[in-house]
């Protein structure tokens, strides 16, 4: 993303504020837990936890559970600050999701080491008060973590196929969907309500999660967005929608000065991720002010890092001039079909807002596509600031033609930012509803229904 609010750096200060201040916890009077077990080895699992605010609102929660085993440990645990004291774990909420309204649900997710048969926890509480609600066995989810019917339940493991995005079908689809903003920023508009929303409501197919690397981003705090990132893919996952990891890099426009940063952070994911079907790694957000060659350089470097521990999910590398293909940089798709990166099943990122850029971007996109695999992870319908009018009649002539062509794309931004390329009113992650004609801007009531229609992936 090319502009940034400089109110939000402010925001971010008052936020990390907010938690130092909140009320104390308040006591539920009611709850339910679904706890899945996601994948199991010998003498490990990993399982998703979800608990549901059945009673009165909660400023501040702790979910308690005892484990069955006595020889069973915590050994990860995220979007929750975990502990274990003898037999028992307890997961607190943190800043974003430490409110749980009634009805409200906090996805949490948990590794664990175990010595008996089953790894299935008993006897949850929250707040002290006992979970009496169903809880989930240890039955692992569909194929690709999506139930049936789902992109990720229908389409399976990607690959790049051509110039195509392919299914397990080697059949070319096209995905849709919304790209998150700055986690450090609006970390609020992504839970339950907002997820279901986008998956049910929206019908999208993809949830991009944009991690900014500096402005306060994963550079101040590795594993807390490390953490917050696998949280969301695993929320995507539970619905059945893809995940691209976006490692949102911008200032500055050399993708190099976070090599190192980013060798660490995609050993990680690609190790946590590897066994997932929903993943898609989206290594550098929008190269600016650097040639293709030293791009090419940074992808050939991170790329096997990845592939080290998840050798068939699908990488997307960033182009020259803010992901323009070089356009916006007085160049063309020209020299990346000249000089591609050295790695297979990979594709090529294109960034647009369609106010800013018309005519000679499509032409670009149009020629570039029956020779490169293209992915659109980030648009606006407004103007490359993030403000300013919609431009509807550009909008729907990038997306009939990304539709001709089936490239996947991402809008930017699912969130309630104080700027006309958001897709929510300001105000409305405060709430539970992300579908309504009440909560959407102009953009958001545009691409939502773009994006709803059906998708009819092909299966044969």
């Amino acid at each position: 993303m090319k502009r940034l609010l400089a109110l939000l750096a402010t925001c971010a200060t008052i936020l990390g504020l907010t938690a130092l201040f909140s009320p104390p916890a308040m006591a539920a009077s009611g709850c339910k837990v679904d706890f899945t077990v996601t994948s199991q080895w010998q003498g490990g699992f990993q399982a998703g936890v979800k608990v549901t605010n059945l009673g009165d609102p909660v400023n501040g929660w702790t979910l308690k559970f005892a484990l069955p085993d006595a020889g069973q440990k915590l050994v990860q645990g995220w979007n929750a600050t975990w502990s274990q004291s003898g037999s028992t774990v307890s997961a607190a909420g943190i800043d974003w999701n430490r409110t749980l309204a009634t009805g409200a649900a906090a996805d949490l997710g948990m590794v664990g080491s175990f010595t008996g048969a089953n790894p299935k926890p008993t006897a949850f509480t929250l707040n002290g008060v006992a979970c009496t609600g169903s809880v989930d066995g240890t039955t692992p989810p569909d194929p690709g973590g999506g139930t049936t019917g789902t992109p990720v339940g229908v389409n399976g493991q990607l690959h790049v196929c051509g110039v195509n995005l392919c299914n397990q079908y080697n059949r070319p689809v096209q995905l849709r969907g919304m790209s998150t903003h700055g986690l450090q920023w609006f970390s609020k508009c992504y839970n339950s309500a907002s997820l279901d929303a986008l998956a049910n409501d929206w019908k999208a197919d993809l949830l991009r999660v944009a991690m900014y690397v500096q402005e306060s981003g994963y550079e101040t705090d590795p594993a807390g967005f490390t953490s917050r990132v696998n949280g969301l893919v695993d929320m995507a996952e539970a619905r059945g929608m893809y995940a691209i990891i976006d490692f949102h890099t911008l200032t500055p426009g050399d993708p190099n000065f976070n090599l190192d940063r980013a060798k660490t952070f995609f050993a990680s994911v690609a190790a946590r991720n590897a066994a997932k079907k929903n993943v898609i790694y989206e290594i550098a957000n929008e190269p600016n002010g650097v040639s293709w060659a030293a791009i090419k350089s940074y992808a050939e470097q991170v790329i096997p890092v990845i592939r080290a521990a998840d050798p068939d999910a699908v990488v997307i590398v960033g182009t020259r001039g803010w992901s323009s293909l070089g356009v916006s940089d007085g160049s063309s798709e020209t020299e990346i079909i000249n000089n591609p990166v050295n790695a297979t099943n990979i594709m090529y990122t294109f960034h647009f807002y369609a106010a800013s850029h018309k005519d000679n971007y499509r032409a670009a996109v149009s020629r570039a596509a029956s020779r490169l695999p293209l992915f659109v992870t980030e648009f606006g319908t407004v103007s490359a600031t993030g403000g300013g009018s919609m431009d509807r009649a550009s909008t729907t002539a990038w997306l009939d033609l990304l539709d001709q062509l089936k490239i996947g794309y991402a809008n930017w931004t699912y969130s309630d930012a104080d700027e006309s390329s958001a897709a929510f009113r300001p105000g409305t992650c405060n709430g539970s509803d992300y579908s309504s004609s009440g909560v959407l801007t102009e953009s958001g009531a545009l691409v939502k229904s773009r994006i709803s229609t059906s998708d009819n992936f092909p299966t044969s």
